[in-house]
């Protein structure tokens, strides 16, 4: 199976890939956290949760070419799990990362967390776990898609677009709830909000 969709994790527990055992992330892990480790995840890296898991992106994966995207594309196709991808944003990846954000956020419309070093990813799935083990809705992380109207990033990134201005922001995210969507929306759908000429710059760009 592509990935462990009935796995269980107990409580202030995160379950690792068997492949993380011995690693950086899993020493700095220890003591901070209770650290699993399993055989069979497939696809996910670290699983926070039975309905959260971290997928990781090194910046090997990134320089050693395609195979990343491949396997984030199979999870995505083949997972209902809530997928956050940490990538590794270093000197020598930063030229990669571009790529990497379009393909995760806007195309697969996961969440991506960039860090600078595995000292910082082990900080945030420590940080992730403690949320998790929290109320759900206070997670940060982990926000419900209509509540994505109040990010300003987001509304900034949509003002971004040519013929876009502060309104028809608020209500193309209104409409569509997200980023995501926006940019699948077609030409019609984005008529329906901002008209004719407006639609096709936004569709264009």
């Amino acid at each position: 199976p592509v990935t462990a969709e009935s796995i269980v994790v107990p409580y202030g527990h995160v379950i690792g890939n068997e492949k993380w055992r011995g690693s950086e992330i899993a020493q700095r892990l220890q003591g901070k956290i209770r650290l699993i480790f399993e055989d069979g995840l497939g696809l996910v890296d670290f699983h926070l949760s039975n309905r959260t898991c971290i997928l990781y992106i090194s910046e090997a994966d990134l320089v050693a070419g395609d195979e990343f995207k491949r396997r984030l594309v199979r999870f995505r196709n083949a997972s209902s799990l809530k997928g956050i991808v940490i990538v590794e944003r270093t000197q020598i990846s930063d030229q990669y990362f571009l790529a990497v954000q379009k393909l995760v956020v806007l195309e697969l419309g996961m969440v991506l967390l960039p860090v600078a070093n595995k000292g910082e990813a082990s900080q945030l799935i420590t940080q992730l776990v403690r949320e998790q083990s929290k109320d759900h809705n206070s997670n940060p992380f982990l926000r419900k898609q209509c509540s994505q109207l109040a990010e300003p990033s987001v509304f900034r990134t949509v003002q971004q677009i040519p013929g876009v201005g502060k309104t028809k922001a608020l209500l193309l995210l209104q409409h569509f709830g997200s980023i995501h969507r926006l940019c699948n929306a077609s030409v019609k759908e984005l008529e329906l909000v901002v008209g004719q000429t407006v639609a096709q710059q936004i569709y264009t760009f």
